[in-house]
């Protein structure tokens, strides 16, 4: 069974993140997704998101897309992935924190991960940034 684990902030879903989801289940058996804890938005995007963490992985568990809805980590960012042990690691077109050198990173950790960079879906009109949302 191959598990892919994919991650974001999820703030307010459109289809770009339906089809990063869609496109990231594809690869296995079993989605895991990491939803970005709000002190981490926080840090990476220099502003909250609109909605909290939970009220995040409420509405991406309704999707019925992942398999299983996690909150990332304070410290360590990749402590999740050792935690569980997914085969398929997946980044978004435009996903930066936190994914530079990580297949080396992990692998310096002993974990024999697969990173995939997935490709975007209309990038000029489904882009969280574009609008106006996290």
């Amino acid at each position: 069974m191959t598990k892919v684990m994919c991650f974001g902030t999820f703030d307010i879903l459109h289809k770009g993140h339906e089809y990063y989801l869609q496109e990231a289940k594809q690869l296995g058996d079993e989605l895991v997704v990491v939803i970005a804890l709000d002190a981490t938005v926080a840090e990476v995007k220099k502003k909250l998101p609109r909605n909290n963490q939970e009220a995040r992985i409420g509405n991406l568990r309704q999707l019925k897309i992942a398999d299983k809805v996690v909150l990332g980590n304070q410290g360590d960012k990749l402590k999740i992935i050792e935690d569980e042990k997914p085969d398929i690691v997946c980044f978004g077109y435009d996903q930066t924190a936190f994914t530079e050198n990580v297949q080396a990173k992990l692998e310096q950790r002993g974990l024999k991960v697969k990173v995939v960079r997935l490709k975007a879906y209309h990038p000029g009109k489904y882009k969280s940034s574009l609008m106006g949302q996290s």
